[in-house]
């Protein structure tokens, strides 16, 4: 063998060292990539780098929808999910949502003329107080079509232009439920109409359908990563329409709160995918200041299926609204956007705020109200303190708590 010379000696070392030197790197950065992984598993099981919401990625298909607003306010924007199977924690994603109600809406007298001279103006004085929440929703108490024929006997029906939707999200309103005692007033026709113009509008609408799995399904978005359902039923439809009103397997309706069976069902169904369940329900006796048995009774089952917050209309002025145990539910959100004038409790109205993290009920508010020339403005001063004193007093016939 041919003795090597020193410069091929020294090249051959210093070849071996560059190999030594690439091992150790190799070894090193595969030592960090190692302890890296083990440290993000260790956060993302932790849930502080947002594993549930992760997970949900994996599973929920969103479309992200913002609502039209007035020109001094910015718009809301909510994304509406797909269900998923996971179970909901009792804070869901632990992020408080504001969600706001307000009571009945329609567009007759002097509102529709509001609405013929500008759908913007009808509820702009209210859309600030909409407008900071994340969520707005009312009792829509009209068809929207120009067809139909009142339904014959009935003592009042309302019909609105399909202007009425823009009026609403103009107003700051997300969404609204159709199942009351005018939802169907001038005919199926007319209805199926109210359904096609809102869907041209981009307006959600809950308790009412082309069938029954329409109407009792509930509206669902997400909010900060809260999963929220609403659905809409009522319990109030005349005696010798509730048949043909009510929504089933093929036939157009509304949700019927008759059948509590199936609207509890709904609920249920709801619950197990959902971190927020809100039922907003038309039922109680016109003119009447305190709940009825009947309404006791729903209430109680409603939360029993799952139901976290009750709100509910009919009874044309306010009812008390409090805790019943871990829930929240308001009686009688009285008139809203509405002709009448001729009396106090029925131009008395008000936007009720409530702040939920998942199922837990974090606090509400009553933002005080009265309908002037058709349309909610907000109180200030004096007038607003006492009908914050007037609203909380209304609490003493509810067997609710503060």
């Amino acid at each position: 063998m041919t003795p090597l010379g020193s410069d091929e000696r020294r090249l051959r070392r210093e070849a071996k060292r560059r190999r030594t030197r690439r091992r150790r790197r190799i070894g090193a950065l595969g030592f960090l990539a190692l302890v890296a992984l083990a440290f993000l598993a260790g956060l993302i099981a932790s849930g502080a780098l947002g594993g549930r919401n992760a997970a949900a990625a994996e599973t929920t298909t969103t479309v992200t929808t913002a609502s039209t607003t007035t020109a001094t306010t910015a718009p809301k924007t909510t994304t509406t999910t797909q269900p998923r199977t996971t179970s909901a924690g009792w804070l869901g994603s632990g992020h408080a949502v504001t969600l706001a109600f307000g009571g009945d809406v329609h567009f007759e007298g002097i509102v529709r003329s509001k609405l013929d001279a500008n759908p913007t103006s009808v509820m702009s004085a209210i859309a600030p107080v909409f407008e900071k929440s994340d969520l707005a929703m009312v009792n829509l108490e009209t068809t929207v079509s120009y067809r139909g024929t009142p339904i014959p006997g009935k003592s009042y029906t309302f019909r609105a232009p399909p202007s009425a939707f823009r009026a609403l999200k103009s107003g700051g309103v997300d969404l609204a439920t159709v199942a009351n005692n005018h939802g169907m007033d001038y005919g199926l026709t007319s209805f199926l109409d109210t359904l096609r113009y809102a869907k041209r509008y981009n307006f959600p609408l809950v308790g009412g359908g082309r069938n029954a799995a329409q109407a009792y399904a509930p509206y669902r978005v997400t909010i900060k990563g809260q999963r929220i359902a609403i659905l809409g039923a009522t319990q109030v439809i005349d005696s010798n329409l509730i048949a043909s009103w009510t929504a089933d397997a093929n036939k157009p309706g509304l949700a019927s709160a008759y059948q509590v069976g199936r609207l509890t069902a709904a609920v249920k169904s709801a619950r197990k995918t959902s971190d927020t369940v809100v039922v907003y329900l038309h039922f109680g006796t016109e003119l009447l200041a305190c709940p009825t048995s009947a309404q006791y009774e729903i209430t109680r089952k409603l939360i029993a299926a799952g139901a976290d917050i009750v709100v509910g209309s009919h009874a044309h002025r306010l009812l008390g609204a409090g805790r019943r145990g871990k829930a929240f539910v308001a009686y009688g959100l009285g008139n809203f956007t509405w002709y009448s004038q001729n009396s106090i409790p029925s131009i008395t109205t008000g936007v009720l705020k409530v702040v939920v993290t998942g199922r837990r009920i974090d606090g509400y508010k009553w933002v005080p109200a009265r309908i002037v020339g058709g349309s909610p403005t907000p109180l200030g001063g004096s007038a607003r303190s006492a009908a914050l004193a007037s609203w909380r007093g209304l609490r003493s016939c509810t067997n609710l708590s503060r």
